[in-house]
């Protein structure tokens, strides 16, 4: 496994993987058994994703996390990668796509270009959180955030925290933190007991993570933490000593009931609403999509092998539905089987047989996956119920307000709302607030379908000119010759 990148030319290659997460590194690893030159490419210091994110180094985990299942798989691929000599690109930047699938990165030592046969995305997901009054203080996070606390920096999100949202990431982190030495105030649910049971039929595709979910139940009990279903933060007030975060009940949409709220004084709020497919590079390169509430959000098109509606274009992982992170290796590795026979590296035979049996091994996971999705799912009442002064796009300062105002005004879709409220315009090009203005947008227009999404566009990420640039003199520059008079 490498980590450099030669800036001087244009690199050909068959395949170039972006994400290397679960998904995108199992890609990696078939890609390179199929003979395919292959460059793994992630923003990270290394492979794992969120799921299996590596510790910095110098450190060394928390107690009980060491010997955990996710922790021995994270540093398990890790390994797999060095020792089958993948190319991979850590700490690099993908900015720009071309329609030719020219990827141009950013790399330490400056802006590189690979010109792939193929380009396989598997960037997983943004988290959503739905904005309510005091969500963007210092203190309140993400699940998202405070795993990565927890996983990745040894540390605590908070003395006492206040655990809050939908899905199964609630329990993880709750969980994370008693083993860490602090304090959970809460679990706030939006979900039922009824709608955890539903979902039972699946979970037994998973005993081994029903298992983990019942001790992390038990768990919770033990310590004494409170957890309240079908409950979810209606307000977060600074305090002289931390924040007072006011709960009330919630009907099965997530709109808030009448009556009193429950107080919990904390010093930090964690909070997630479920995961978005990130769609950022399939808009950009206009690769179809659908709009699908229990795999995330918009999706692009794709078969089972993670084809899409543009040649040479594949997508892999939750970035193509959220399924789990077991479900996304065996699908990473469908989309590298695919690219290897579409590519003409590997035989019809070799090709249906490893497909049958890639595709067997991601039914069972890829069911448990979709059934904590669906607990995951956008809660229309709980959009429905955001404050008028609530700001929405963070980046740009866009409240609840301002979103409908355009609205009455005229606007139509996503792109239009963007270009009159700068919604979408930040520095995340609409990764956080996309999901909920476009919700917000429907309950005018009538569907998400006739909102849309937001056009992709480069930079893909935060760039500066000088990266772009690189180094050079104005004697580099061409200048043309004079037209003749």
């Amino acid at each position: 496994m490498t980590n450099e990148a030669d800036s001087s030319a244009l690199h050909k290659i068959d395949l170039m993987i972006m994400g290397a997460g679960p998904a995108g590194a199992r890609a990696a690893l078939r890609a390179k058994a199929s003979g395919l030159r292959v460059v793994l490419v992630d923003e990270n210091n290394d492979a794992g994703g969120q799921v299996w994110r590596p510790l910095p180094d110098g450190f060394s985990r928390l107690s009980g996390v060491a010997s955990s299942a996710e922790a021995r798989d994270g540093d398990a691929l890790r390994l797999e990668l060095r020792k089958a000599g993948v190319v991979c690109l850590f700490g690099h930047k993908v900015w720009n796509i071309g329609s030719d699938l020219r990827t141009d990165v950013i790399s330490p030592e400056g802006s590189v270009s690979w010109l792939p046969s193929a380009l396989l995305v598997a960037t997983g997901t943004t988290e959503r959180v739905i904005p309510f009054t005091g969500w963007t203080a210092p203190g309140v996070m993400g699940l998202a955030a405070a795993t990565i606390l927890l996983k990745s920096q040894n540390m605590l999100p908070g003395r006492s925290t206040l655990v809050a949202g939908n899905g199964p990431l609630l329990l993880a982190v709750a969980n994370g933190i008693l083993k860490a030495g602090g304090q959970v105030a809460a679990v706030i649910d939006l979900a039922s007991r009824t709608d955890w049971m539903l979902t039972l039929p699946a979970l037994k595709a998973r005993p081994d993570l029903l298992w983990q979910g019942l001790r992390w139940q038990a768990n919770l009990r033990l310590a004494g933490v409170p957890v309240l279903y079908r409950h979810g933060i209606d307000s977060v007030v600074s305090t002289p000593q931390g924040f007072d975060a006011h709960v009330k009940p919630v009907d099965s949409s997530g709109a808030p009931l009448s009556g009193a709220a429950r107080v919990f004084s904390v010093d930090c709020v964690t909070v997630g609403h479920g995961l978005v497919p990130g769609t950022d590079v399939t808009r950009l390169l206009r690769a179809r999509h659908r709009y699908a509430a229990e795999s995330g959000g918009w999706i692009a098109e794709s078969d089972e092998m993670g084809r899409t509606s543009v040649k040479g274009l594949y997508v892999a992982g939750d970035g193509a539905g959220v399924a789990g992170a077991a479900a996304a290796g065996a699908h990473g590795e469908l989309a590298a089987l695919a690219c290897a026979n579409d590519l003409g590296r590997i035989s019809t035979e070799h090709y249906s047989r490893e497909r049958t049996a890639l595709l067997s091994q991601r039914r069972k996971p890829a069911l448990f996956g979709r059934a904590m999705a669906g607990l995951m799912a956008l809660r229309e009442g709980a959009v429905a119920a955001i404050k008028p002064e609530t700001i929405v796009c963070r980046c740009e300062d866009v409240t609840r307000a301002e979103i409908d105002a355009a609205v009455h005004e005229g606007a139509r879709d996503l792109n239009q709302l963007k270009a009159w409220t700068r919604c979408g315009m930040g520095p995340c090009q609409g990764r956080t607030c996309s999901d909920v203005a476009g919700a917000l947008l429907a309950i005018h227009v009538g569907s998400r379908e006739d909102v849309g999404c937001f056009t992709g566009r480069a930079p893909l990420r935060p760039v500066s000119l000088a990266e772009v640039a690189g180094q050079y003199t104005y004697a580099d520059i061409p200048i043309p010759k004079a037209a003749p008079l």
